[in-house]
């Protein structure tokens, strides 16, 4: 049994003391004002990042991430804009996205914002989901957790342990099984939770408007997103939405919200047309099949539809998908007509001619695109996966190798990075990449083992040797580090 796995019965017990006791946990990160109380002995803010990051670890190290890397920039961008306007001191941020129709977010300590693609089937506007991520930088900037602790340090690591099994249930199969591992617990400890919820819940809903406003969001699309909430509610019977579970919500908090919001100015905001396209992208990895999707988006062009050029943007997806590259092409070409430089747009082309195995003119355009955006995550991401599609091994780990240095943290950037050196042959550097890739995802025996071999194929380099030692070392201390913190 691995180091890892040694511990992480422990750090589920206490983990769950610092990650959100109802579910999906919540958190503060970072260099922020001492509440004068007795929460701010419990849990010091350094133990808060590397508690949250070991959380991140171990959640990994049992969930898929979604890796559509336009839609995780969106995300990525949208969640750095109202942190700008939160109380955050800090904004060492992480975005995790999920593939999982339920609709849920969550915040834990570290800075780690979690977001299932199923809150796009919910969220109607950008306002909408901006008021429930806003609702979670609350809970970040006011460290709800370390409060929490508070109310809950005399509960039985038990209870604690059955609701961190909610999130992780949560994200791999949906309500029901959360909802059932919850009722799993002492009523007098949900009762308890629930009280003390809904008092961080007014005051995230409050401080998360005010985010909404300053950040230049419609405030009132808080209460709105609320009463949709509700209606699945009565629209599913006993199954409430996955984030109602771990936020509950009753109808006077959403009374509450909606008196809070009429307090600022009316004024008109505008929708955001990138939102919806991100939407479409949400709903066709939700979907799983190309057939489905195109059914879904044929219908909303023909009939309701909350934005008509997604739906056609839809269209073009599947199409690619489908390998029916001329209609795809057809439906974007209007697109096109009506927004030129639209880089979603624009990547969608790129894709259509990766797909039509058109390599040279998907790279041509791509490195065109790039000098206007030079820093692009998804550009970058695209024309590496043009590189490996075309067999050109060596400029697609160039270009991923290049990406881990502006996100080493990005599990994705390294798997991709692990293949593609093992397509070219680069098997040193297969180990390597995957050793980091193992590191992230908490896996710390197969990281040790990945260094190990690239070690050995490495030993008459002095300086890469040393280099491997130095992260044998680190990964040595990394593993303690987290012993210690689960103790």
């Amino acid at each position: 049994m691995t180091v890892f796995l040694k511990c992480l019965n422990r750090f589920t017990l206490a983990a769950v003391a610092i990650a959100m006791l109802t579910g999906p946990t919540y958190s503060a990160d970072i260099k922020l004002p001492s509440l004068g109380d007795s929460t701010s002995g419990i849990v010091s803010q350094q133990q808060e990042y590397e508690l949250g990051r070991a959380w991140l670890r171990a959640y990994r190290s049992r969930i898929k991430e979604h890796d559509d890397t336009l839609l995780h920039n969106y995300l990525e961008q949208l969640v750095y804009k109202l942190a700008v306007y939160s109380e955050l001191q800090d904004h060492r941020l992480e975005l995790v996205t999920i593939n999982n129709a339920s609709m849920n977010a969550f915040a834990v300590p570290g800075g780690v914002i979690g977001v299932h693609t199923g809150l796009f089937i919910y969220a109607k506007s950008e306002h909408q989901l901006s008021s429930v991520l806003s609702h979670e930088l609350a809970h970040l900037s006011q460290r709800h957790f370390a409060r929490r602790l508070e109310t809950q340090k005399r509960s039985s690591t038990v209870t604690m342990a059955g609701m961190l099994g909610a999130l992780i249930l949560a994200a791999t199969v949906g309500g029901d099984a959360g909802l059932a591992a919850m009722t799993a617990t002492s009523a007098a400890a949900r009762g308890s939770a629930l009280r003390y919820s809904r008092q961080n819940e007014q005051e995230a809903d409050r401080i998360g408007i005010q985010t909404m406003s300053a950040a230049g969001m419609d405030p009132n699309a808080m209460p709105g997103m609320f009463e949709q909430m509700l209606q699945a509610t009565r629209y599913t019977g006993s199954k409430p939405p996955e984030f109602m579970l771990t936020h509950p919500l009753t109808e006077n908090r959403v009374a509450d919200a909606r008196n809070r919001a009429r307090q600022y100015p009316p004024k008109q905001y505008l929708d955001n047309i990138e939102y919806h396209l991100m939407r479409i992208r949400a709903l066709v990895a939700i979907d799983k099949s190309p057939s489905v999707s195109l059914n879904r988006f044929e219908h909303e062009l023909s009939g309701n539809s909350l934005n008509k050029e997604a739906a056609q943007y839809g269209l073009v997806l599947t199409h690619t998908m489908l390998g029916d590259y001329s209609t795809a092409r057809s439906n974007l070409r209007n697109l096109l007509k009506k927004s030129p430089d639209r880089l979603t747009y624009l990547l969608a082309d790129i894709e259509i001619d990766r797909a039509d195995k058109k390599f040279d003119f998907a790279v041509t355009k791509t490195k065109k695109l790039l000098q206007y955006h030079p820093s692009s995550y998804p550009l970058k991401m695209s024309l590496a996966e043009t590189y490996l599609k075309a067999n050109r091994f060596y400029e697609s780990e160039v270009v991923l190798t290049d990406l881990t240095q502006t996100r080493p943290n990005s599990p994705h950037v390294w798997y991709e990075l692990a293949e593609v050196r093992g397509l070219a042959g680069n098997i040193s550097g297969v180990h390597l990449a995957r050793a980091q890739y193992f590191i992230i995802n908490g896996v710390f025996d197969r990281a040790r083992d990945q260094l190990g071999y690239a070690q050995k194929l490495l030993v008459h380099d002095y300086k890469q040797t040393a280099i491997i030692e130095q992260q044998l070392r680190d990964l040595a201390a990394l593993e303690k580090k987290m012993d210690d913190l689960m103790k």
